[in-house]
């Protein structure tokens, strides 16, 4: 018999019991949607943390009291609660230890949920101002779009200038030159000085919502008290990388006072681990999503061996009348393992694209870049097309060992 013969078969039998056979494609529709939306969406979000974590820049590490993605449940968050701050006075001291390395050091301090306002306009309430130096345009990857970048005596004077991300230009100078305006925040007022280059969103969040102050500023206007300062270190070279990060363990260490032998009470992080750290996190996810789908076509798989006997029961008078007119044994069991093989395949394809849609609709969100998984989709319909030959064998043998003779008698 012809392949497509056989496939038109299978279509006809299958669309005799629409209700029954949607109703056995919907448990393989959740099982591979359930694997194609999570791979999609980690995917997506990996791809943009790989592309887009730009908070560090080339060469550059990070000393923090905090672990950059989380501190891993309650335990671990009273671990790093407990530690001491990172100190305005101990950067100071790490960075004139630092000062033979030719390195470039960033002081960061931040402070959320502020409004910036300007005459009658004024933001939404978030908008997040840094405490830094002249140094934290090259340690975050940021380029100055209008005016100019602070210097020493920004810093060392604490004078009231600022610089402003786009989001905050676009909202309060609509129309207006921001560079020598006076805005306002939390009844403090600042002079612009400086308009960062747009740099858009990443993982949900946008990096042109950020006001910029000299840290002196920072610490007098808003407090030093539950402070904790960043320190972003930049070698000269990607050579002389190793020897700078070593000697900056050594330098934080120094100025925090820690004794040898003791463990270090501070993190220390650069742009590969940030993302290594993303990649095991996105992993773990995906197991689980793996385990689930799993479960899910496992079930879905006897149900498809489940309602194939139950097609070759109905249908062994006409297994009976094919078999007497000269079909063979093998063209039985093809035409049954074509039937379930279909099944499987129509519920996976549903899945891949409802999988994709909302693993993409999530990728949205949160500001990341579409995607569509090409591996994972062609990997499902390859365990779909298995799901439906290992658990429509059975039933197509059953089908195919049915005596002509008793077939033909079966009422």
């Amino acid at each position: 018999m012809p392949f497509l013969e056989v496939l038109r078969l299978a279509y006809a039998a299958l669309s005799a019991n629409k209700l029954r056979s949607g109703l056995t494609m919907l448990g393989i529709t959740i099982g591979v949607f359930s694997v194609i939306s999570v791979m999609t969406a980690t995917g997506a979000l990996q791809a943009s943390v790989e592309t887009g974590l730009s908070f560090l820049g080339s060469n550059f590490f990070q000393f923090a009291k905090y672990p950059a993605l989380g501190g891993g449940g309650p335990q671990a968050a009273s671990k790093y609660g407990n530690r001491r701050n990172v100190t305005f006075e101990q950067a100071m001291v790490y960075k004139r230890l630092m000062a033979d390395t030719g390195a470039v050091i960033s002081l960061k301090v931040f402070d959320g949920n502020k409004r910036v306002s300007y005459g009658r306009l004024r933001t939404n309430p978030n908008i997040s101002i840094v405490g830094t130096n002249e140094n934290f345009l090259a340690s975050n990857s940021y380029t100055m779009g209008e005016g100019r970048n602070f210097n020493e005596s920004d810093v060392n004077l604490a004078r009231s200038v600022a610089i402003i991300g786009t989001d905050i230009r676009k909202r309060v100078f609509p129309v207006e030159d921001a560079i020598g305006k006076l805005i306002k925040i939390n009844e403090k007022n600042y002079t612009v000085i400086g308009v960062l280059e747009e740099k858009g969103s990443s993982l949900g969040g946008s990096q042109d919502a950020y006001v910029l102050v000299p840290i002196t500023r920072f610490f007098e206007d808003y407090g030093r008290v539950n402070r904790t300062v960043n320190v972003a270190t930049q070698s000269t070279s990607q050579q002389t990388y190793e020897r700078t990060f070593n000697a900056g363990i050594g330098a934080m260490r120094v100025a925090r006072e820690i004794k040898p032998g003791e463990d270090n009470d501070f993190e220390v992080f650069t742009n590969d681990s940030l993302v290594g750290a993303f990649a095991a996190v996105a992993n773990a996810v995906r197991a689980g999503a793996f385990v689930i789908s799993s479960v899910a076509l496992l079930a879905a798989g006897i149900g498809i061996m489940n309602i194939m006997l139950v097609s070759v029961t109905e249908r062994t008078k006409e297994i009976g009348i094919r078999k007497s007119i000269g079909a063979k044994k093998r063209d039985i069991l093809r035409q049954f393992l074509v039937e379930a093989v279909c099944l499987s395949e129509l519920g996976g394809l549903v899945g891949i694209l409802l999988g994709v849609a909302g693993g993409n609709a999530v990728a949205s969100f949160l500001k990341a870049d579409v995607l569509f998984p090409w591996g994972w989709a062609v990997a499902g319909l390859l365990v779909c097309s298995g799901i439906g030959i290992g658990f429509g064998l059975y039933p197509a043998w059953r089908a195919a060992a049915l005596d002509p003779i008793e077939a033909l008698r079966f009422e």
